[in-house]
């Protein structure tokens, strides 16, 4: 059964920066593209960014310039580099294997107002 889990996230004042994980494990990860997502309380699960297997990114227009997605092959680990961060970027982060309905369990990530 494939396995996705997160780390990374925490209490970060408004401006600081948190770096997010997902670790991946019985799957062929080099082939597949991940995303990023993120629900925030009462409100609908949103994507947050996403990279293919060739590397290739794209952000929601809310954290770019901000967040970067990465991944390491060799680990089938898929980092969010978060920096800047808002107290509208509260929520809760999840990784996903992209066009699946494989997610891990997610992270809290708050930013105090």
């Amino acid at each position: 059964q494939l396995q996705l889990v997160e780390s990374g996230g925490g209490l970060v004042q408004s401006g600081g920066s948190l770096r997010l994980s997902c670790a991946a494990s019985r799957i062929i990860f080099s082939v597949y593209g991940m995303a990023w997502y993120r629900q925030a309380p009462g409100k609908q699960r949103e994507l947050v960014a996403t990279i293919t297997a060739g590397g290739s990114t794209s952000y929601a227009d809310s954290v770019k310039g901000r967040f970067a997605i990465s991944r390491d092959n060799t680990t089938s680990t898929v980092y969010l580099q978060m920096n800047r961060l808002k107290p509208e970027d509260t929520a809760d982060y999840y990784c996903n294997v992209s066009r699946t309905n494989y997610w891990g369990q997610g992270t809290q990530v708050t930013v105090p107002s």
